[in-house]
């Protein structure tokens, strides 16, 4: 992982030197700066982890730069140091977004200790930004089972989460791929640092690119303020990629540069921003196949899929659900307040008989749905109510579905043999693409399928 970077801000060179040579020997990466104006393009620049400014500079105070500082990034500790300490400067300075005031002469030490705590009180309101919430903790195991192929996925993960590289999980929608991906990163070197998620199922280039991104006050119409971006978000943690097979193809590159570079720019802002973060990325979709179709650039492809992991569908699996099922029922149980609920053998024998498009998603929904409706302590089959148009695909009898079941079916199938592309999809469908995009987002379908 990266080293923290330190801004140093004074006009003495020798006192720069001296406090850098100081801090690089303790571990950190130390720029430097001699007046406001360098100061505030080097913070732009650089992205600090923390930076120290001296009171007095040639073309300004600290109080005149620091509100400057904080309209870029809000989150970096700026700790100022004066030779002329008073009570009312040094409140001025609190109010104006100081973390420490601290007056000269100072030992290093000192110095040193004041930056390592707040460094840590930077890292904590990260993890709350962050999300880090209990039920996050507590999610399903990823490797709940005992088959082959949840065993081979257990020993692959396990191998691979102590790495800094980027990881590519690839499965059907609704197999664990965010909780595979959430345990890497509780697993990982960066388990103490933000995660950050982002589905990007459906989503357009400009929500996309000022989600990732951010963007500067006055960039586009609406934007009457400054917004971080998610990536800023997870600066030393891990940002996950859920549906990246989404991702627009105009905003791919950028999202390369990232990687490559770790850096990337604000949507309005001319200056590179540095960033830190570990990538999981996952997708239902063949990218390798999108890449010769032009839909998803090859380059970004080998970047990400560095370290591939495949969650395998629950239909692979079988002898898994029971495992499954209990574990799922009890955690609803023990939210609905019903303590003992149980599964009866033909419940049991009829959740390992159905084909399971939705995997563990529409698994939990079942269990749920009998949990909420059955009154007896256990479930049997005739409580199990799949869902009527995964099964009805499944067997190819439409006749008992409604008027909106069907409709979304054609959608489905029209999708998936439009390979994703709602364009081509709408056309061959007779309606607009925008009410396409509205029927996708009324029936929960990923608009790009394959």
């Amino acid at each position: 992982m990266a080293k923290y970077k330190i801004l140093v801000v004074d006009d003495d060179e020798a006192i720069r030197f001296a406090v850098q040579d100081y801090l690089e020997a303790h571990g950190f990466d130390v720029a430097d700066a001699g007046n406001c104006r360098a100061a505030e393009d080097q913070f732009r620049g650089l992205r600090p982890d923390a930076a120290l400014l001296d009171y007095s500079l040639p073309d300004g105070t600290a109080l005149d730069l620091l509100p400057r500082l904080r309209a870029i990034d809000s989150n970096v500790p700026l700790i100022v140091l004066t030779a002329h300490g008073s009570i009312d400067l040094a409140v001025r300075a609190i109010k104006e977004g100081a973390e420490q005031f601290l007056t000269k002469p100072v030992e290093l030490p000192a110095v040193l200790l004041v930056l390592q705590r707040a460094l840590e009180n930077q890292r904590n309101r990260q993890r709350q930004i962050a999300g880090k919430t209990r039920q996050a903790r507590e999610a399903i195991d990823p490797f709940l089972g005992s088959s082959a192929a949840i065993r081979q996925l257990a020993d692959s993960a396990s191998r691979i989460a102590a790495s800094e590289s980027p990881v590519l999980i690839r499965g059907e929608t609704g197999t664990g791929k965010g909780v595979l991906a959430r345990w890497l990163h509780t697993n990982g070197p960066r388990s103490e640092e933000p995660f950050v998620d982002l589905n990007c199922a459906g989503l357009n280039r400009d929500f996309l690119e000022t989600e990732l991104f951010g963007h500067e006050k006055g960039a586009f119409t609406g934007a009457v303020s400054a917004k971080q971006g998610l990536l800023e978000v997870a600066h030393r943690g891990t940002i996950f990629l859920d549906e990246i097979g989404d991702v627009d193809l105009q905003v791919q590159p950028k999202l390369l540069k990232v990687l490559e570079e770790k850096s990337f720019r604000r949507l309005g802002e001319v200056r590179d921003r540095r960033v830190d973060i570990r990538l999981i990325a996952a997708t239902h979709q063949d990218l390798a196949a999108l890449g010769k179709q032009g839909r998803f650039r090859s380059d970004l492809y080998f970047r990400i899929s560095t370290v591939p992991l495949y969650v395998p569908a629950l239909r692979e699996r079988k002898e898994d659900i029971p495992a499954l099922a209990e574990h799922l029922l009890q955690r609803l149980a023990a939210d609905l307040g019903r303590s003992g609920l149980g599964l009866a053998d033909d419940a049991i024998e009829g959740l390992q008989s159905y084909s399971w498009p939705g995997n563990i998603r529409e698994l939990r929904n079942v269990l749920e749905r009998a949990a909420l409706l059955s009154g007896q302590p256990e479930i049997r089959r005739r409580d199990l109510h799949f869902d009527s148009q995964a099964a009805a695909a499944a067997s190819g009898d439409e006749s008992a579905l409604t008027l909106l079941e069907l409709e979304k079916l054609h959608i489905a199938r029209i999708l998936q043999q439009e390979q994703g592309r709602v364009e081509q999809a709408a056309r061959r469908l007779g309606i607009p693409r925008s009410t396409l995009y509205e029927r996708i987002k009324k029936h929960g379908l990923a608009p790009s399928k394959s």
